[in-house]
């Protein structure tokens, strides 16, 4: 029996994905589709919010319910996006940040987790430097083209739509964890 190209790639992502002890994500174009909403305020000035998918949302805490940390490394600074770090109790929230490589280290530092234990999804140039340095890079459907080609895994959804329940879903599978959310939730 041949293994397709397709078939080995997809054997090499599950093996880095059973691995992965930290999901580190980018904010715009990842967790949301990309779009930044300013609304204005009743004294006149604006304020920005974006839009986060539910679906990523719940994801997110089964990640957390079995021992998978995740955060956020985001060039942008916004309140919509520590607001929803909190509500899916995420461990690292580091926003305001271009440069992503010294961030990924600290986390790494702070954690004790290995970089091939870590997972990172980035759509933008930006990310790509973080993405050659983990276990597992993802790109959302939405990427960059130069973003799609340094990821081990590219995502059907795209961001804010779910890509990152994808994600979340493909580690628990690989861990052999995604049996037990099924049952929590009686599904057959």
């Amino acid at each position: 029996m041949t293994v397709s190209l397709a078939e080995s790639m997809q054997d090499d992502v599950l093996i880095r994905a059973a691995r992965i002890k930290l999901l580190l994500m980018d904010v715009d174009g990842v967790l949301t589709d990309g779009r930044l909403i300013n609304v204005p305020a009743p004294d006149g000035t604006m304020f920005e919010t974006k839009a986060f998918d539910s679906q990523d949302g719940i994801a997110l805490q089964w990640l957390s319910w079995n021992g998978i940390a995740t955060g956020v490394i985001s060039g942008r600074e916004s309140p919509a996006t520590t607001e929803r770090a909190r509500q899916v109790k995420m461990t690292y929230v580091y926003q305001g940040h271009i440069e992503k490589v010294p961030i990924l280290e600290e986390i790494l530092a702070k954690s004790g987790i290995a970089p091939e234990e870590t997972a990172y999804a980035g759509d933008d140039l930006t990310d790509i430097v973080v993405m050659r340095r983990v276990g597992l890079a993802i790109a959302p459907a939405n990427a960059r083209p130069e973003v799609k080609r340094a990821a081990h895994y590219v995502t059907a959804a795209t961001g804010g739509k779910g890509a990152i329940r994808e994600v979340a879903e493909m580690l628990l599978q690989a861990k052999g964890l995604w049996s037990d959310i099924l049952k929590k939730y009686e599904v057959d």
